[in-house]
């Protein structure tokens, strides 16, 4: 049975629709009225390798089973969808249209499947641990989140690593590390059945007889998703300087002691949250893949670029750890170092606007 996905934000979020795409499922990426044409009329382009090929294949949804369209937030029918993807920058969902799209989505009790960095608070709050902490501070803007029921709101650990070619058109994705989505379950067994039937469409796809990387992985535990915190922390955040942007393979490796330390103090947290070791990614395996990550992340080109707001993860595990009881020195200088590179641009850029 063909499922109808609705999927916020068409950089990311094309990644998953282009896997739910070869599945025969049918995908909306809502993103800008520009963006929307392009897609509508030319289709996405997804570059991924496969495995113990040298180079990348260029996957075209319109070559695909599964039908795409592209909208604009303002113009989105919510009757049609079975499921809805949550793939924007944290900050973007701010934006006025999409803020009216977050509270029509709310009300019309759609099971969401967050594919942010940030975790949605809904999702926080069915974790019993966080339910009562003080995290609003972490959010653009956390009012977003208040209409929608915790139950209805999962999480989707956003391991593969992929980016939008600076040469390229805005429907183009690279996919620099092809690892899997892992996704937790929602409080109802109903909408589990759709993950479980995406996640078994998705793995049995293939190309010319070849396996195709980034499956969807469901995890009946809510802290698998929060596996990619400690991955975040040591590196993605590390790659903002108070100086220029470094790549995540040198912000993991440059010291490899401490990037450990930093690395099972956010695992440890996680495990006082309620988080099983065979939850988390061990870090060896992670400084392996960090070794491939030859460019910033995508949060420090943001600030590169001059972002006043990004997702800000190394907040929200900064004001859980104090609220533990497990400060981190490291962790508050990371903090430290990102708000004051925020901090820059919004004095930069209001000195230009005056």
């Amino acid at each position: 049975m063909a499922r109808n996905v609705l999927i916020l934000g068409a950089s990311y979020g094309s990644l998953l629709a282009t896997k739910l795409l070869m599945a025969g499922h049918n995908v909306t990426l809502v993103c800008r009225k520009n963006t929307a044409e392009l897609i509508n009329r030319d289709g996405t382009e997804v570059r991924i390798k496969l495995r113990d090929e040298a180079s990348h294949r260029a996957i075209l949804s319109r070559d695909l089973p599964g039908t795409l369209d592209a909208t604009w937030p303002g113009d989105v029918d919510l009757s049609r969808y079975d499921l809805v993807g949550l793939a924007m920058q944290e900050p973007q969902y701010t934006n006025h249209t999409i803020r009216v799209l977050m509270i029509k989505i709310a009300e019309a009790k759609l099971p969401c499947l967050s594919i942010m960095n940030m975790p949605p608070l809904p999702f926080l709050k069915r974790i019993p641990a966080l339910a009562k902490m003080e995290l609003e501070e972490a959010y653009t803007n956390a009012l977003i989140w208040e209409r929608f029921s915790p139950g209805l709101m999962s999480l989707c650990s956003p391991d593969p690593q992929a980016f939008r070619p600076p040469e390229e058109a805005p429907n183009v994705l690279h996919v620099g590390l092809p690892t899997n989505f892992k996704a937790a379950t929602f409080a109802d067994e109903q909408h589990n059945r759709i993950l479980r039937e995406l996640e078994s469409d998705i793995d049995a796809v293939t190309l010319d007889g070849h396996d195709v990387p980034v499956k969807l992985k469901i995890f009946d535990s809510l802290f698998v998703p929060l596996a990619k915190w400690s991955m975040l922390l040591t590196g993605n955040y590390r790659c903002i300087t108070p100086h220029e942007p470094q790549s995540i393979r040198d912000a993991v490796h440059r010291d490899l002691k401490l990037s450990q330390s930093i690395y099972d103090h956010v695992d440890a947290i996680a495990r006082r949250l309620g988080a099983d070791p065979k939850d988390q990614v061990p870090f060896e395996k992670y400084a392996k893949a960090a070794e491939s990550l030859l460019k910033p992340s995508s949060a420090a080109r943001a600030v590169m670029n001059g972002a006043p707001f990004i997702e800000r993860v190394d907040l929200l595990v900064k004001l859980i750890s104090h609220q533990l009881g497990l400060p981190n020195a490291e962790i508050d200088r990371i903090v430290e170092i990102v708000d004051q590179k925020l901090n820059e641009r919004i004095v930069a850029g209001g000195a230009a606007a005056d």
